[in-house]
């Protein structure tokens, strides 16, 4: 039975849908459209009718889908936008996944680690385990930009490991306000990452 379209569920469902595939939400998306109750109501409904799909507590996720693999398991990016905005948190993104976002390792890491400033604690989403584990502000002073993500990624590789190639896919890889964004946020880094930070955003790619 199709909702009339100036109904709390089927303004829900349009959010939903202008957000696309592999949008992770949350209830308090939608509390502007209606109660509590009624929002719970209308996410239970379309889970049921495998619209959306529960993907851990309180999290939702119009899902992905490929013609072959059928549906695709949410991204640890979108978890964590998600994450955020419920929790009023923040998250930095630490270890072997930095290296994997910045395309510095092709590896996907089993484990997902982020770091925050708020409480240490484990997320199972279906075979993928995300732990968000608290840090000190020093680290958290860069959570949401880039420069975060590069002195991670680089502190995972560690000193004796960086090499030119990595230096070259970052130079390559980030614009010049994210370059600017690293010159600004050195005085976070570990003198070693700071000094690499500072070639990748002055040295010229050759």
């Amino acid at each position: 039975m199709l909702k009339h379209k100036d109904s709390i569920d089927a303004k829900i469902m349009q959010r939903i849908l202008d957000h696309g595939e592999g949008w992770v939400f949350t209830p308090s998306h939608f509390l502007d459209l209606g109660s509590r109750t009624a929002v719970a109501l209308a996410l239970m409904r379309y889970k049921r009718a495998d619209t959306i799909r529960q993907i851990a507590r309180g999290l939702y996720e119009l899902p992905r889908q490929d013609a072959l693999i059928g549906q695709l398991a949410p991204s640890a990016d979108a978890i964590a936008q998600a994450v955020q905005g419920r929790d009023a948190i923040r998250l930095q993104p630490s270890g072997a996944y930095a290296a994997n976002v910045l395309g510095l390792s092709e590896q996907v890491p089993m484990k997902i680690v982020f770091y925050t400033d708020g409480p240490t604690r484990n997320m199972q989403v279906g075979k993928q385990r995300i732990q968000l584990k608290h840090t000190t502000p020093r680290t958290m002073a860069t959570a949401g930009r880039i420069s975060g993500v590069v002195i991670q990624a680089l502190r995972h590789i560690g000193k004796a490991q960086v090499d030119e190639t990595d230096i070259a896919k970052l130079r390559k890889h980030l614009t010049k306000d994210e370059k600017a964004q690293l010159i600004e946020d050195m005085r976070y880094a570990p003198a070693w990452v700071a000094a690499i930070m500072r070639r990748i955003a002055t040295e010229q790619e050759g």
